[in-house]
This record gives C-alpha cells, structure tokens and sequence, in this order.
C-alpha cells in the first residue's frame, strides 16, 4: 500500500480549517485558514482542478489578507 502525500495533505488542509472553525482567537483561526488553504491548495493542484485551485489561492490569499488586516488594527 503506497500513502499519496497529496491526500494526506488534504485531509490535513480540512483539519486545520476545521481547528479555525472550532478555535475562539482570531489570530489562530487566520493562521489555521491560511495552513488548511495551503494544505488544499497543494492537494488541488495535484488533482489539477482549475477552479479548485482559484478558490483555495483565493481563499488562503483573503485569510493572509484578514491576519494582517487584523495585526494594524491591534497596533493602532
């Protein structure tokens, strides 16, 4: 039996934006958004799903966006 790294960084992607979902911080769910995106991300491209692969750029590019966005409002 040979393990695909890409599915197990699939299911990896889900759990961790699952963590995001579940977790209460801000700031970890960001970080759990852009990790599980990215995780997803690699998964699609394997799978070379045009449309999946946009929406997880999309996705983890809109939560790295939120992390940041999040950080200037805090040192303000």
């Amino acid at each position: 039996m040979v393990i695909n790294i890409f599915k197990i960084l699939g299911a990896l992607g889900l759990i961790l934006i699952i963590l995001g979902v579940l977790t209460k911080k801000r700031k970890s769910q960001d970080f759990f958004y852009i990790l599980g995106g990215l995780c997803l991300l690699i998964y699609s491209i394997y799978l070379m799903d045009i449309i999946f692969i946009i929406l997880q750029y999309v996705f983890s590019l809109v939560a790295f966006y939120d992390l940041i966005k999040l950080q200037k409002h805090k040192t303000k």
